[in-house]
């Protein structure tokens, strides 16, 4: 089976959400349809699921796992496609 790749915007979100303080655990190797980063900050955990911004936006779609991951999950997730997306997320910036 196939490991799923990383954005090549992940690694600046990444890193970007680590200077703000952020706890980052990678999810993307998970596959079926899991989000690519779990976040903690200030007590709480995001779920967020990384497109990269730069691509075109049949490129930014979420799969058809991502989408039954995402249906069928009942807690919060949130697609990030930029650092700013994942700041405003995390409720940096606001």
């Amino acid at each position: 089976m196939r490991r799923p790749a990383a954005d090549a915007n992940q690694p600046a979100i990444v890193g970007a959400l680590r200077a703000m303080g952020a706890s980052v655990q990678h999810l993307h190797m998970v596959g079926q349809g899991c989000p690519d980063i779990a976040v903690g900050y200030r007590g709480q955990t995001f779920l967020i699921e990384i497109k990269d911004g730069a691509k075109k936006p049949s490129d930014r779609e979420l799969t058809g796992p991502q989408k039954a991951w995402h249906t069928s999950w009942r807690g919060h997730v949130a697609i990030a496609e930029s650092v700013s997306d994942a700041m405003e997320i995390i409720g940096v910036g606001k």
